[in-house]
């Protein structure tokens, strides 16, 4: 296949088969196939970050997910930012998310930093 810019949908449908193909030849990462497959990719995913943009998460919906994969109740959280009730209005969304809180959450639960201030 000739590497080119993928324009249309049809181009995106042959570049995806185009490395399926390829990544069932396993090719060595630095042969001319190898680099030729990273090229490919590399386009693939301008096209999709242009096409099919992945919408960013509401940040105190990231925070309760967070809670529920770990097992966290609001009570575990007021030990970082103070009382159940805080808790519970912030996650209710009659608090407002402050920049310190974000901070917190990002260190506590690991949340990136561009979906607690999207």
């Amino acid at each position: 296949m000739k590497l080119k810019i993928i324009k249309t949908d049809q181009d995106y449908e042959a570049m995806l088969d185009w490395v399926d193909t390829q990544f069932d030849l396993s090719p060595n990462l630095d042969s001319p196939e190898g680099e030729a497959l990273q090229i490919a990719l590399l386009l693939i995913k301008a096209y999709e970050d242009i096409h099919y943009q992945i919408p960013t998460p509401d940040p105190i919906e990231a925070v309760k997910l967070k809670m529920e994969e770990r097992g966290l109740l609001n009570k575990d959280l007021a030990q970082w930012i103070g009382s159940k009730g805080y808790v519970s209005a912030l996650l209710n969304k009659k608090k407002p998310l402050t920049l310190k809180l974000a901070k917190i959450f990002h260190q506590q639960l690991g949340i990136p930093a561009e979906v607690l201030l999207s």
